[in-house]
């Protein structure tokens, strides 16, 4: 006779629905702090997963993964904070080259696609301006055929920013290379960014990490608070009529 399988519950939200779910299962819920909005909670979701999952023993190396991102997020974060002036702050620089330009983030492979996701939502909310993403090797089978045509346009308007990692496939390496000769002409720059770290995890939150101090750097450049989303607010109104 098999011995009933014990599963445990372990939820991370702000209340809701998920916290009424953990309290039926008698599971384990670990609230957000409170005053987060989502964009700034991602470490606070991020550390109770991989704390849970090491502490069951499904995910041995979790709790030193962790460790490794904290040591690298404050590395990046005493480049990038305030008083570091000039080209000497990385993030600063890269939102000075971006400038009024509408940047394009490509990433390679799925750590580069969800950093790149991460930042084109960063531009959008905290610098309150447009911005796009794509992936490697997606993009190169169809946006990369839109590129020339409208040269013209598009080398005035468009940063391309490339999020690169350790954890690239030689492949992707490879396609990266040959996608910027291919569009070079056509936009106004490329600008890289190469995240730091040891291990997959470390590398995700540097590139995410980054990409939140640039855009509040964006956002300064314009007199623009990051804070508030006033779109959202009065489209959520819009709907509410």
């Amino acid at each position: 006779m098999r011995s009933p399988r014990v599963r445990a519950v372990v939820t991370v939200s702000n209340g809701g629905s998920l916290a009424a779910l953990s309290a039926r299962r008698s599971g384990v819920h670990v609230p957000l702090p409170d005053g987060l909005v989502s964009r700034t909670a991602l470490g606070a979701f991020v550390a109770p997963l991989f704390v849970a999952v090491f502490r069951i023993g499904v995910f041995p190396e979790g709790h030193a993964m962790l460790v490794r991102a904290q040591e690298q997020l404050a590395l990046r974060r005493d480049q990038c904070k305030p008083d570091v002036a000039g080209s000497a702050n990385p993030a600063r620089e890269v939102a000075r080259r971006i400038g009024r330009t509408i940047p394009l983030v490509y990433g390679g492979g799925a750590l580069g696609r969800a950093a790149a996701m991460r930042w084109k939502a960063d531009v959008n909310e905290n610098a309150k301006a447009p911005a796009f993403w794509n992936s490697y090797p997606e993009l190169d089978h169809n946006e990369i055929c839109g590129w020339g045509q409208h040269g013209d346009v598009t080398r005035q308007v468009i940063t391309v920013v490339e999020l690169r990692h350790g954890l690239e496939h030689e492949r992707i390496d490879a396609r990266i290379a040959a996608t910027r000769e291919l569009i070079r002409e056509a936009v106004h720059e490329i600008v890289e960014v190469e995240a730091r770290g040891e291990g997959r995890l470390a590398q995700l939150l540097d590139l995410m990490y980054f990409g939140d101090w640039v855009s509040c750097y964006l956002a300064l450049q314009n007199d623009v608070d990051p804070g508030p989303t006033d779109a959202r607010t009065a489209l959520q109104e819009a709907l509410d009529r």
